[in-house]
């Protein structure tokens, strides 16, 4: 109920958006004292020339996230490397999502550094919505001495486009009834899913800020993107009507890619990414206790990608069959061009130890073999034991996926 000041002791929907600010390179910072209050950026590795993240001292600076290395030290001659260290960053980030379940079940896991809050059905417990949004950043203070920011509306979309306002260390509030008014003048495109492409196709139609859509018919933008355009419309009056998803929805697809020199010619090294891609998925399929029958194998070249879809004889979690699959993909389909990146992802994974099929080939040795393996290098570092090809394989560090989450099959660092 609004009373007549414009305020409500309850709001009838109430989201939360958790960011953290410049989370790998605060981090860094409180793992090592002796780098606090300096510009640092973080890159893959120490031979990384690409920023993933800065700290906010290097971003007063000019340096931002996918700035050079090279060009950043012209901008800030101290500015301090950190080669990123992905497990640390999964390893905090997983506190930091448990402990926000102490405020309500309701966390969806947006990213590594961010995560929606429904706080809807707890205000009885916890009081106002502003109330809980303050609990959440001390929630967050008593479990990593990190800065965050959270922005809070009656709705995911306006709550994101909150916490990003007054970063670092802010505290942004929409209150729902004000939402459309207080988007009335903010770009399409700096609501989070609304990119380039999508922003020219509304600018044809004379929607550039969010006031424009009330002008806009919804058919329109249902027709061209279906229910995502729906959304789209919604989205921009404060409405948006997406729900926060605690589920982690069973996998589609599940993948491993990785960048290569650019264009590699020599066969022997293309093998050598394409087996180490392999043998990463497989281990993720045992890991999850899934197999799969059909594989996408590519190669990145000048003219996009080269591959196919290819079916193994039966389900399997064991890199042997999936090795013969990238013969016949090289066979086939790879000429000689320079090669800049492979991908390598299973199509239809699905549980395993199903109903065996009827010709399926006994595999339990090899299943004993894989398990084996598996304990070791779980133990002992990832590819403890591999394929002695792998012994050349790419130096370069594991990263951490944009899609991940601290549970489920998206617990991975690829």
């Amino acid at each position: 109920m609004q009373g007549m000041n414009g305020t409500t002791e309850f709001w009838p929907r109430a989201i939360a958006f958790v960011d953290m600010d410049a989370f790998f390179a605060s981090i860094e910072q409180w793992d090592r004292p002796e780098l606090r209050h300096r510009p640092i950026a973080v890159t893959n590795g120490l031979q990384g020339t690409c920023i993933i993240t800065s700290s906010y001292e290097a971003r007063v600076l000019g340096i931002h996230t996918g700035m050079r290395l090279k060009q950043a030290r012209r901008f800030c001659p101290e500015l301090v490397q950190c080669p990123a260290r992905p497990q640390r960053y999964a390893a905090v980030s997983s506190a930091i999502m448990l402990a926000l379940q102490d405020i309500t079940p309701d966390v969806e896991v947006f990213s590594v550094d961010e995560a929606f809050l429904d706080i809807t059905r707890c205000q009885r417990l916890w009081g106002r919505p502003e109330h809980i949004a303050h609990l959440i950043k001390q929630k967050v203070a008593e479990t990593v001495p990190l800065p965050c920011s959270v922005g809070l509306s009656g709705d995911k979309t306006t709550a994101k486009y909150a916490g990003k306002q007054n970063k670092p260390g802010g505290l942004t509030i929409i209150p729902p009834w004000q939402a459309r008014q207080r988007l009335q003048n903010v770009p399409v495109t700096e609501l989070c899913g609304i990119g380039r492409g999508i922003g020219a196709f509304l600018a044809r139609y004379g929607v550039h800020t969010c006031g424009d859509m009330q002008h806009l018919p919804i058919g329109i933008l249902a027709k061209r993107l279906g229910n995502p355009g729906r959304r789209i419309w919604h989205m921009c009056q404060g409405t948006d009507p997406d729900k926060v998803e605690t589920r982690v929805d069973a996998p589609k697809s599940m993948g491993h890619g990785k960048v290569m020199p650019p264009a590699t010619c020599d066969s022997q090294v293309i093998q050598t990414y394409l087996l180490h891609m392999i043998e990463k998925l497989v281990a993720r399929l045992r890991r999850n206790d899934m197999q799969a029958r059909r594989f996408f194998i590519g190669l990145r070249v000048d003219d996009g990608w080269i591959g196919d879809k290819f079916k193994c004889p039966t389900v399997t979690n064991d890199s042997r069959p999936v090795i013969k699959l990238c013969r016949q993909m090289l066979h086939d389909h790879w000429h000689g061009e320079g090669v800049h990146g492979v991908q390598v992802t299973a199509l239809d994974p699905r549980p395993a130890r199903q109903q065996m099929e009827m010709f399926a080939v006994d595999t339990s040795r090899q299943d004993r073999v894989n398990k084996v393996m598996d304990a070791i290098n779980e133990r002992y570092g990832e590819f403890t034991l591999a394929p002695a090809q792998l012994l050349s394989r790419s130096s370069m560090p594991n990263v951490i996926a944009p899609a991940w989450k601290p549970y489920g099959h998206r617990q991975f660092i690829p």
